[in-house]
């Protein structure tokens, strides 16, 4: 008889033990898709392009994020290879809080007449978590996307050895 509700108190806490199963962490939402996008002539984004002109103001980041919980979605928009500008410098830096159902933020980027030809990326993060980059050119006219050969120095003289 001992057996017996040994037997049966084991089955209950069994039961009773898998039947507490921990909740599932939510996940933090990473990035589904971002790209980047010329105007569409309305003021929105339009389709997603690769490369860009230096008349093309603004510059459209649109970030679909994988999950619709609330979260803090952060754009820093920097210029990687840029004449005149140092290396990994932040042009543009915006920050957008989702509300909950939420899962799509659109950046703009615009400089204060037209952009600089070079090389630039964009860091998104969320929730101060970097989650995507996305490098691209800004060309110059004729195609060049640095803007070094605009503004290229002639040659050094050459010196003269001494005797």
């Amino acid at each position: 008889m001992k057996a017996f509700f040994l037997i049966i108190n084991l089955l209950v806490l069994s039961v009773a033990a898998y039947s507490q199963v921990p909740p599932q962490p939510t996940l933090a939402p990473g990035v589904e898709e971002a790209y980047l996008a010329k105007d569409d002539g309305n003021g929105k984004a339009g389709e997603q392009v690769e490369e860009f002109k230096t008349t093309d103001v603004p510059i459209y980041c649109v970030v679909l994020l994988q999950s619709s919980v609330k979260s803090v979605v952060k754009m820093n928009f920097v210029a990687v290879n840029v004449s005149g500008v140092k290396p990994d410098t932040k042009v543009v830096t915006a920050s957008y809080t989702t509300k909950e159902g939420q899962n799509r933020v659109n950046f703009t980027g615009r400089p204060e007449s037209v952009w600089t030809p070079g090389r630039y990326r964009v860091d998104l993060f969320i929730d101060g978590k970097l989650a995507k980059n996305l490098v691209f050119d800004i060309k110059g006219p004729g195609g060049n996307a640095t803007a070094a050969k605009y503004f290229e120095a002639p040659p050094a003289p050459k010196t003269k050895p001494r005797h």
